[in-house]
C-alpha cells in the first residue's frame, strides 16, 4: 500500500514537473501586458496578432505539409522495411539491419542535419522544401520500424501457416493478416513520424533554405530578438493539437482492442477472409 502511495506521489511530481512550463506558458498567452513578468489582464490580442501574420500562417502550414508527407512515405518504407527484417532468413542478417536501424536512432540529430547538408551540397541538391522533407523522411524510417517490428513479434503465426493452408497467396496474407495484425503499430509509427517532423529543429536547421523555414527554425529566429507572447499563442495551438493527435489516437487504438475482442470471438472472419 506504502509503494502504490509513493509511486502515485512519484508520478504526480513527474508530471507537474512536466506540465506546469507548459501550464505556465499557455497561461501568459491571454497576458495583455506583453510581458511573462506578470500578469496584468485577460486578452486575446495575441491571438488575433497571430491570425494576422500571413508570414508565421503559411509557415505553419509547410511545417504541417512537411510533417505529414514525411510521416506518410515514412511509414510506408519503415513499414516494409520492418516486415523485411523480420522475414530476413539469416539471424545475422537480422541482427546487422536492427544494428543500423538502431544506429540512426542514437545518432545525435547535428550529426545527421550536418551529413545531410553534407550530401546535399556534394550532388547539389538546392536546400528548400524538398531538402526538408527528404531529410524529416529519412530520419522518421527507423522510428516507424521500431513501432512496427514489436508488433511482428507479437503476431500468430499460426494465422499465417492456417492461411497458407487454405491457399492463401502471399499478397493475400499480406493483405488480410499481417497489415490487420500490425496496424496498431503502424498507426503509432504515423503519430510518432508526425509529431517528430513538427518538433525538429537541428536536422531541419541544416537542410532549410532561403524562403523556406518550418514553424521550429522560425521560433528560434524570434525568440533570438525577445520573447514574443505571440509565440506563446502559436505554442498553446500547437500543444492543442497535439492533445488532439494523443486523443484521436487513443480511440483509433480502442477500435482496434474492440475489433481484436471481436475476432477472437468468431474466428471464421479469418478464413473467410484468406480464402481465395
Amino acid at each position: 500500500m506504502k509503494n502504490n502511495k509513493a509511486s502515485t506521489m512519484y508520478l504526480l511530481i513527474v508530471f507537474i514537473l512536466l506540465y506546469a512550463p507548459i501550464a505556465y506558458l499557455i497561461y501568459y498567452s491571454f497576458n495583455a501586458g506583453g510581458t511573462m513578468n506578470q500578469f496584468t489582464g485577460f486578452t486575446w490580442e495575441h491571438y488575433q496578432s497571430l491570425a494576422s501574420d500571413t508570414r508565421l500562417i503559411t509557415i505553419a502550414l509547410d511545417t504541417l505539409r512537411v510533417a505529414l508527407l514525411s510521416a506518410l512515405a515514412a511509414t510506408i518504407i519503415g513499414t516494409l522495411g520492418a516486415i523485411g527484417i523480420y522475414y530476413a532468413k539469416l539471424r545475422r542478417t537480422q541482427t546487422i539491419l536492427l544494428s543500423l536501424n538502431n544506429i540512426l536512432l542514437a545518432s545525435p540529430d547535428v550529426i545527421i542535419g550536418a551529413s545531410f547538408l553534407l550530401l546535399f551540397t556534394l550532388v547539389g541538391f538546392r536546400l528548400g522544401f524538398y531538402s526538408v522533407l527528404l531529410s524529416h523522411i529519412a530520419f522518421s524510417i527507423p522510428i516507424v520500424v521500431l513501432m512496427v517490428l514489436p508488433r511482428l513479434e507479437e503476431m500468430n503465426t499460426n494465422m499465417l501457416t492456417a492461411a497458407r493452408d487454405l491457399g492463401a497467396s502471399q499478397l493475400q496474407v499480406l493483405k488480410e493478416i499481417i497489415l490487420p495484425s500490425i496496424t496498431p503499430g503502424i498507426l503509432a509509427g504515423f503519430f510518432m513520424a508526425f509529431t517528430y517532423s513538427i518538433d525538429d529543429f537541428a536536422v531541419t536547421f541544416f537542410v532549410t533554405g532561403n524562403g523556406f523555414a518550418t514553424l521550429s527554425v522560425e521560433i528560434y529566429s524570434r525568440a533570438r530578438q525577445g520573447v514574443s507572447l505571440e509565440i506563446n499563442a502559436l505554442s498553446t495551438l500547437l500543444f492543442l493539437v497535439a492533445m488532439g493527435i494523443v486523443v484521436g489516437y487513443y480511440f483509433i487504438q480502442k477500435q482496434q482492442r474492440q475489433r481484436k475482442k471481436t475476432a477472437q470471438i468468431d474466428p471464421t472472419n479469418h478464413e473467410k477472409a484468406v480464402t481465395p
